[in-house]
């Protein structure tokens, strides 16, 4: 899930697991492609429920 910025025209600012406890209200779910993208155009992973370990995509 892409969790965005407060605000129009904000982008992404986390990514996170489904069902994430940390994931705020402005959540949307995302196919794993682009969520492996977003990850790789620095789009912060959350540091709970670590959807780049998911994707296997490590720091």
């Amino acid at each position: 899930m892409l969790e965005t910025g407060i605000g129009s025209g904000n982008g992404a600012v986390y990514l996170h697991v489904g069902g994430c406890y940390m994931a705020g209200k402005r959540v949307k779910p995302v196919a794993r492609d682009v969520a492996a993208r977003a990850i790789a155009e620095g789009v912060e992973a959350c540091s709970h429920c670590r959807p780049d370990t998911e994707l296997g995509m490590l720091d």
